[in-house]
């Protein structure tokens, strides 16, 4: 293992990260981040064997220190018990809740079919819900510690050719804003993480127009100062943010003909 950057850790960066679905474009870049930064321990989950071995060893070679778990975060049960016992071993300072999917609406806008609308809900919604479950507890018992949640710009407002998955996200975005309220007084810290189109496979494969897209790496700073900065919510890039809430706030009818013009929905 190298021994170079993480033996000086730079101020603001955790001693230990966790942080699931590693193996995406923003949660790989996230995890090489941090690496860099000086993070001794990361943790790191996701699914593609061949991509967390690839991952982990681009971040031992920052120094970082890592340990890497294969499963399926559908399996909420394992998820939590796993969560568990990582905290207990390690104790990570800062938990991001990054593992997602995304379907659509078809080429023909056929409709999502029910078990790929069941898949996504395990994944994004209820499985974050079990990640917060899962380290909660000794993050309570230590009196500190910083849960990220990974939302999207699609909270804002549902987009016509991803409605599960916008509507996932923003259960999540709703979620983490009530629990930064609710255990805030006990030193937990949480923050939503609202990107918007940042390059990844997910991202490649949804239809519509990407405006403004962003390379993972770029999207990980912004990312890390923001949590470091402990903001409540972390949205970019900005006049995609600023465009979405507006959305969010018109009525309906107004901010569906706009979507048609820009290019979604057709």
């Amino acid at each position: 293992m190298s021994s170079s950057s993480s033996e000086v850790r730079e101020p603001g960066f955790p001693s230990c990260v966790l942080i699931t679905g590693a193996t995406g474009g923003i949660g790989g870049a996230l995890a090489l981040e941090y690496a860099a930064g000086g993070t001794r321990t990361l943790i790191l989950q996701g699914r593609n064997a061949a991509r967390l071995s690839e991952l982990s060893a681009a971040c031992q070679a920052h120094g970082a220190r890592v340990v890497t778990h294969e499963l399926d975060v559908r399996d909420h049960e394992a998820l939590m018990t796993w969560l568990s016992a990582a905290c207990e071993a390690d104790m990570p300072e800062l938990v991001i809740a990054n593992a997602g999917v995304n379907i659509n609406t078809g080429e023909q806008q056929q409709g999502e079919a029910w078990q790929d609308v069941h898949r996504l809900l395990d994944v994004n919604v209820k499985a974050v819900f079990a990640t917060v479950h899962g380290v909660l507890p000794a993050m309570r018992a230590r009196g500190h510690g910083q849960i990220a949640l990974v939302s999207s710009l699609a909270a804002w407002r549902g987009l016509p050719e991803t409605p599960s998955y916008s509507a996932s996200k923003a259960a999540v975005k709703v979620y983490g804003e009530a629990m930064r309220d609710a255990l805030a007084a006990e030193g937990i810290r949480f923050n939503v993480i609202m990107p918007g189109y940042v390059e990844s496979q997910m991202c490649f494969d949804m239809p519509g127009p990407k405006p403004f897209l962003w390379k993972p790496e770029k999207a990980a700073r912004v990312i890390r100062r923001g949590l470091q900065a402990n903001r409540a919510r972390i949205s970019f890039p900005f006049p995609l943010n600023l465009g979405c809430f507006l959305l969010s706030v018109i009525h309906p009818a107004v901010s569906g003909w706009i979507l048609k013009r820009l290019g979604y929905g057709d």
